[in-house]
């Protein structure tokens, strides 16, 4: 009797780390093309709002009087354009959900979303920021000279990274779109708020406002950034005739209280090094958020359980203590009965 061949079973075949993150690069990059309202209705909202404050601040000119026109302005554009990056907020629950099945089949990790999610919409966000950027500076009138354009451009494509970032660690926390369009913009609203883009930061309240969070604010560095790109180097009419011109350096200081202790390029630094901070973020709650969220099912088993317990205990010791402390009676004095021992 011939003995029949062993059925060795198919056994998966996982792809090097750099595969994984071209395919899926590829992939993401092609539903984003695809996909009209990902980026491309955001795109031309982007370049309609620009527009709109390039026709708002149409050449604003040196006067004394386009001082806080000048940082209205910025405020203005940095305040739209970050809150506009709210729309991709569905797309990335969307992704987040076909992350966590092919996940749970071991096809990549979470290393590998962080980085393909990243170098797919590069593209797009620096479209975005290119022709906003160039669209406000040029309508305005901003401080001339390309290196400005190009600072402007730059902090601008780091603010927006942020705020995707942002809106991906929200998606993979958050159960729907309502929860997280109302997490996001909350916590979008929060750190805006801690930024020169409602209050200068020395009139801030010292405790928690200014200390901390002015510091891990995103919006706080590229605000300040802007400005020195925006006022360092030019020079305003002065508010009455014959006196001398007002440096920007010096409204700066007086006016917004914005310090020179360090150039604008250690703001845009920090606001890569907030960049980077939440993509490391967006990995831990995408590595550890199902570990964590196993253990309280588990916890609450546990205490309703001890719950239970306790209830079934108190009750016990309630009965006992009743029929302890209940007076004896005979049998014969007992309405309807009686002795049956004459």
């Amino acid at each position: 009797m011939q003995e029949e061949p062993a059925i060795e079973r198919n056994k998966k075949i996982k792809a090097s780390s750099w595969k994984q993150l071209s395919t899926l690069t590829h992939r993401s990059f092609v539903n984003m093309h695809r996909d009209i309202g990902y980026y491309w209705i955001r795109m031309a909202l982007y370049v309609l709002i620009s527009i709109s404050i390039g026709i708002l601040f149409f050449n604003i000119g040196t006067d004394h009087g386009t001082i806080l026109e000048r940082a209205k302005c910025v405020c203005f554009a940095y305040g739209f354009m970050i809150c506009l990056s709210c729309g991709g907020l569905p797309f990335f629950i969307e992704e987040m959900k076909v992350f966590r099945r092919e996940r749970f089949g071991g096809d990549y990790g979470e290393a590998v979303l962080v980085l393909s999610n990243f170098f797919s919409s590069f593209p797009y966000l620096v479209v975005i920021s290119l022709l906003s950027g160039t669209i406000i500076y040029y309508m305005v009138k901003f401080h001339p000279g390309f290196p400005h354009h190009a600072f402007f451009c730059i902090n601008l494509f780091c603010c927006l990274s942020v705020i995707e970032t942002c809106m991906m660690i929200v998606a993979s926390l958050v159960p729907n779109v309502l929860m997280g369009i109302g997490i996001g913009t909350g916590v979008i609203v929060f750190m805006m708020m801690a930024s020169e883009i409602f209050r200068p930061v020395p009139d801030l309240p010292k405790f928690f406002w200014r200390y901390p969070v002015s510091y891990i604010s995103f919006a706080t560095w590229a605000i300040q950034g802007e400005y020195k790109n925006e006022m360092i180097g030019l020079e305003f009419d002065p508010l009455l005739p014959g006196n001398s011109k007002l440096k920007g350096e010096t409204v700066l200081q007086t006016v917004f209280g914005v310090p020179l202790s360090h150039s604008k390029w250690w703001d845009l630094t920090a606001l890569v090094f907030i960049l980077l901070t939440h993509r490391l973020v967006l990995y831990m709650a995408l590595k550890y958020k199902d570990r964590i969220a196993s253990k309280f099912p588990r916890l609450h088993a546990n205490k309703t359980l001890q719950h239970i317990v306790m209830r079934v205990s108190k009750a016990g010791e309630r009965l006992s203590s009743s029929k302890r402390h209940d007076p004896q009676h005979s049998l014969s004095s007992q309405e309807g009965l009686r002795s049956p021992i004459p």
